[in-house]
């Protein structure tokens, strides 16, 4: 009787302890112990500040001293920093805004991570070219954001 107990105990502890370990720890599931994965870079995962940034992209730099003063003054303000950059929430419906956010995640990627897809000055020249037209602006908005996604 005790053996046939025990072995039950043994099978719910290994059914728990499966349970636990083999579940996906990247999916996105609502509720109080899951929280919605963001990914190490992403615009939302940069503005949070949870990793430091490259040396060569400081947190107080301005778009105007990464990209050059007529792409900042063309569209955004001249001392708009990149950490506010990554931070906003104005890119639905805003092909520039939606380029600079997904543009400076991706050259915050191309200098911290060494798998991504783009080198930094493929990310700048891209992003300066993708500023002549929205829908020019809008496509390669989708390419950095493509590349970030699958950096992680």
């Amino acid at each position: 009787m005790d053996s046939h107990y025990s072995l039950i105990r043994l099978f719910l502890v290994s059914f728990c302890f499966l349970c636990f370990f083999t579940g996906d720890s990247s999916a996105t599931r609502a509720g109080v112990f899951y929280t919605r994965h963001r990914g190490r870079c992403t615009p939302q995962y940069w503005s949070s500040r949870r990793e430091g940034w490259p040396r060569m992209v400081p947190e107080g730099s301005t778009v105007e001293k990464m990209f050059g003063v007529m792409v900042a003054k063309e569209r955004w303000r001249s001392d708009l920093t990149l950490v506010e950059s990554t931070a906003r929430n104005d890119e639905e419906g805003n092909a520039y805004g939606s380029l600079l956010k997904q543009g400076i995640a991706a050259l915050l990627n191309s200098y911290a991570r060494r798998s991504f897809s783009y080198a930094p000055w493929e990310v700048k020249t891209m992003l300066i070219q993708a500023m002549i037209s929205e829908p020019a602006a809008r496509r390669q908005a989708q390419k950095f954001k493509a590349a970030n996604v699958a950096c992680d």
